[in-house]
């Protein structure tokens, strides 16, 4: 009678590199659009007030422009 084959014993299968990376990249666009909604908004802080100093400018030189005229 002769003995049974062994069998060769391998590990389960790893992820592929795909089904590796795609959590990480997700992880990572979440953390991208955080910081892009914090920069967002500074920017819309920052060019309300800008606006509004040019509106200042604006005003003042039309101010000056109709007292030079008269």
């Amino acid at each position: 009678m002769t003995t049974p084959r062994r069998r060769v014993i391998r590990p389960a299968a790893s992820p592929t590199p795909r089904a590796r990376r795609l959590p990480q990249l997700r992880t990572r666009l979440e953390r991208e659009r955080q910081l892009l909604g914090r920069w967002l908004l500074k920017l819309k802080r920052a060019f309300h007030s800008f606006e509004k100093y040019q509106l200042k400018v604006s005003r003042l030189e039309r101010e000056i422009r109709v007292l030079e005229e008269a």
